[in-house]
């Protein structure tokens, strides 16, 4: 009965040997050639600046486009198995699929009006 699972273990432990191999050999085999550039922390495209310890007003639009990006490329992925299901699904799956891409829609203008795309 459980010899059917065999080939996911395997790929599981397959997988988990890999990752483990690659971090560990990554010190020994990566390129150890360091400038000024690489050393300087990195803010994902934003301008680093010294901010006292009580904190400060730190700008997040960035991860606000970011999170949007994400939100609608998970809601898109939702489209693979409606495509590879479509002959089976019928009209049923037709009227519920264009509602979705509605509904997608609908949500991705209200962000747009909202100016919540724009990076300024």
């Amino acid at each position: 009965m459980l010899s059917s699972y065999v080939p996911i273990v395997g790929l599981f432990a397959l997988a988990a040997a890999f990752a483990f191999f690659s971090v560990a050999a990554a010190p020994f085999i990566g390129p150890r050639r360091y400038n000024r550039a690489k050393l300087q922390a990195y803010e994902c495209g934003i301008e680093p600046v010294d901010q006292s310890l009580h904190g400060g007003r730190f700008p997040v639009k960035y991860y606000l486009v970011a999170m949007l990006f994400i939100i609608f490329d998970i809601e898109i992925v939702f489209l693979y198995p409606w495509a590879v299901a479509n002959d089976a699904l019928g009209v049923f799956g037709l009227v519920e699929m264009v509602v979705f891409i509605a509904t997608v829609f609908i949500a991705y203008a209200y962000v747009w009006r909202r100016g919540g795309l724009e990076w300024d």
